[in-house]
């Protein structure tokens, strides 16, 4: 037989191999999306819904997955945190999705993480969150604790001098773990006790007088007092309507927000914002072609061009790019493959550089500060290198001793000093 024939032979099996795959794989794959479309999230969350419609439908435009087309399932959670696990579940059991997408805060995600590991799905979780957790069945592709809180709380210190910090926050899991986060790191830092002030105000909360009031006090003496924001939602308007009306520019008081975004300032009045800082993974403003590419998609998926992109959109991005890679790789949507091939995924970020899943199954990404302008962007002023997501902090002593490697130690909570694996609680 001629070399010829050998190689047409060849890719004869190939190809019944290949068609052999898609014929095991069902069709089509189901792509769950779990994002509020209604309730107090839903201003937030349906923008990454729709993110989920626009890249299923453009991977389907390539061919779908494995021969198969991509069926988005989309639920409404309703921004009711209980109602996030009754969704997950219906999307795994009834719907019998191959991978889900979704959650916003870290109450939802806790929220589903008992459904998930008990009936195996896969979620990946696209916003930043406070870390100290490391789920089997969770890809975190949005900012831990050294990925965003840490880097910005560096450029107070290194960059404007900061001296005396005021972490505010809405009273929930995310910002009081990252306030203890930060107030052992200052401390670590040289920042005594009394010179950090931390306050929690409830979802929605509008009278700021005091608060602002007590920031300002906190720079009686001359110290450079700056502010560490974890405060989420409408409350931010009220904020910084009150540091406007007090008197405070960002050149007197900086305020460094976690959760504030284009989104947020989309349509918003931003002249009390503007100078005021923002950290992040990513920025619209970002001058990539990549970034072109995008929001010249997202446009047109949308049919309005004044609509902003995210830092959670570019999670989503990342994630369902990495997810589709893997699967091809394993050949199969089946969940313990395709977690294993996960590890170690490559794709490129919007803002430059390349992001990667690592086996503690949080994402190395560079972290970006930026400041507010007029049009409600960010005029980027830093920019790092990829830093790989921790799991535990390093800067509480309960959490510096463990480490998440699903690779090689198949745990998530391992113990260093006992050389243990301990088990996660869901809800803790």
């Amino acid at each position: 037989m001629t070399t010829t024939g050998y190689l047409k032979i060849g890719a004869a099996l190939a190809a019944l191999v290949a068609g052999g795959q898609a014929m095991a794989q069902d069709c089509p794959i189901k792509v769950g999306v779990l994002h509020s479309l209604s309730g107090t999230m839903a201003i937030s969350e349906t923008t990454l819904k729709d993110t989920m419609l626009m890249l299923v439908e453009a991977q389907n435009e390539k061919g779908g997955v494995l021969g198969c087309e991509l069926e988005a399932v989309v639920v409404d959670p309703a921004s009711d945190w209980p109602l996030f696990a009754e969704k997950a579940r219906e999307l795994l059991s009834v719907h019998e999705v191959d991978v889900m997408f979704g959650n916003w805060t870290s109450v939802s995600r806790k929220s589903v993480l008992p459904v998930i590991e008990e009936l195996n799905g896969l979620l990946f979780y696209p916003v930043q969150y406070e870390g100290e957790e490391s789920s089997r069945n969770v890809f975190y592709t949005g900012a831990a604790p050294n990925q965003q809180a840490i880097p910005a709380t560096d450029y107070f210190l290194e960059e404007l001098g900061v001296e005396k910090f005021a972490l505010l926050g809405t009273d929930y899991v995310y910002p009081r773990t990252t306030n203890n986060i930060l107030e052992s790191y200052l401390k670590d830092k040289g920042i005594a006790e009394e010179d950090i002030f931390v306050n929690y105000t409830p979802f929605g909360h509008s009278d700021w007088s005091k608060i602002v009031a007590d920031v300002v006090a906190l720079g009686a003496d001359g110290k450079k007092v700056g502010v560490i924001s974890t405060i989420n939602g409408d409350a931010n308007v009220g904020f910084y309507k009150e540091l406007a009306a007090a008197g405070v520019s960002a050149e007197d008081i900086p305020v460094v927000a976690f959760s504030v975004g284009e989104e947020e300032l989309s349509g918003l009045d931003t002249t009390n914002l503007v100078g005021h800082l923002a950290a992040w993974n990513y920025f619209m403003s970002a001058d990539t072609d990549a970034n072109e590419e995008f929001i010249e998609s997202w446009h047109a998926f949308i049919g309005d061009e004044a609509r902003v992109t995210n830092d959670p959109m570019e999670a989503h991005f990342i994630g369902f790019n990495m997810w589709v890679n893997a699967v091809e790789q394993a050949g199969t949507t089946d969940v313990d493959a395709v977690r294993e091939a996960m590890w170690g995924q490559e794709y490129p970020n919007l803002t430059g550089g390349t992001a990667i899943m690592g086996t503690n199954h949080h994402l190395a990404k560079p972290v970006l500060i930026g400041e507010i302008t007029e049009d409600g962007q960010f005029d980027i002023l830093s920019q790092t290198e990829e830093v790989p997501g921790d799991a535990w902090t390093d800067f509480l002593p309960e959490s510096a001793v463990l480490k998440s490697d699903w690779k090689d130690l198949g745990c998530g909570m391992y113990n260093t000093e006992t050389e243990t694996c301990v088990q996660m609680k869901s809800n803790y």
